[in-house]
């Protein structure tokens, strides 16, 4: 769905994309992830034709952007750098003229088209207050649902969940997969961490405009080789486990051992209670920080 080879971009003697091969399959909910002023936007640009490349190519829905761009634009959604309106004008009539400016379909089925994607991003039961009397997390919604009036094959969305709550968050997300499992493919730019780590199946790290990281999430995500153990009787497991105890902290050890079924099989025939047992793994916020040299400060966690 998104394939760039070498792509470059340079304003003046700053590279704000350096070299990156994006791959983004269809069926994907690709997280594009990166601290604040890493390069994203740009890149977003770039895909939808809205900067020039230095240099390197970038091809979306199999064709090259942008001399392609009449072909693939009305099969892609996106909403970059904040959503776009007319604040003297109402969300219905913004979406409604966007939508005739647009090539989402014909006039008969504009209204319906408008009262659904206000459905879906929770906004039909607003009325027809001017949008300069939106919040931000009202707006936020208003231009999803911009990116929705096509209907299409991919998602390019730049920082979807700025400025709403946590429940916002939730049902946007929700969509979301929603879309996704009806056969959207989704290109996510956040530097939320726990938002592409609930969402997203593939991730590409962007540090200083360059991708240190591409790989499922899954693959990310791989266990560490320890295992946490929850007991109340931590002194008897040590001494059963005899220095594989890495580290502790109250009732709960880290063990280093290969299998977990194993370990709790041995602790429960030593009489020792297990209250739980689990396997550690890596996560993303680690992965990404080990890759990536911008700064934990640079960084947005829950």
């Amino acid at each position: 769905m998104i394939r760039t080879q070498g792509l470059t971009k340079r304003f003046g003697r700053i590279t704000a994309v350096d070299d990156i091969d994006l791959d983004v399959h269809e069926g994907d909910v690709y997280g594009f992830l990166g601290a604040n002023g890493s390069g994203k936007t740009t890149t977003v640009r770039l895909l939808l034709g809205l900067v020039l490349a230095t240099s390197g190519t970038a091809e979306v829905l199999g064709l090259p952007m942008p001399s392609r761009w009449r072909e693939v634009l009305p099969e892609v959604g996106a909403m970059v750098e904040g959503p776009a309106a007319y604040p003297h004008l109402s969300g219905r009539a913004n979406l409604a003229l966007f939508d005739a400016m647009g090539v989402a379909g014909d006039r008969s089925s504009r209204a319906g088209r408008v009262d659904d994607v206000l459905d879906q991003v929770g906004l039909g039961g607003v009325d027809d207050r001017q949008v300069r009397a939106y919040s931000l997390g009202m707006r936020q919604r208003l231009g999803l649902a911009n990116a929705l009036l096509r209907r299409p094959r991919l998602l390019v969305l730049d920082e979807p969940t700025n400025g709403l709550d946590p429940q916002g968050i939730r049902e946007i997300r929700a969509l979301l997969l929603e879309l996704n499992a009806a056969g959207t493919t989704i290109f996510l730019s956040s530097h939320l961490l726990a938002e592409i780590e609930q969402m997203c199946t593939r991730v590409g790290v962007l540090d200083r405009g360059r991708l240190v990281l591409q790989e499922h999430l899954d693959s990310l995500q791989r266990p560490t080789g320890r295992v946490v153990v929850h007991t109340t009787d931590p002194a008897g497991a040590r001494a059963m486990l005899d220095g594989q105890v890495e580290h502790q902290d109250g009732d709960r050890l880290l063990v280093r051992v290969p299998d977990a079924a194993e370990l709790n099989s041995r602790l429960v025939g030593a009489g020792i209670p297990v209250l739980e047992l689990t396997v550690e793994r890596h996560t993303l916020e680690d992965v990404v920080l080990a890759a990536t040299s911008s700064g934990a400060d640079r960084w947005e966690r829950p």
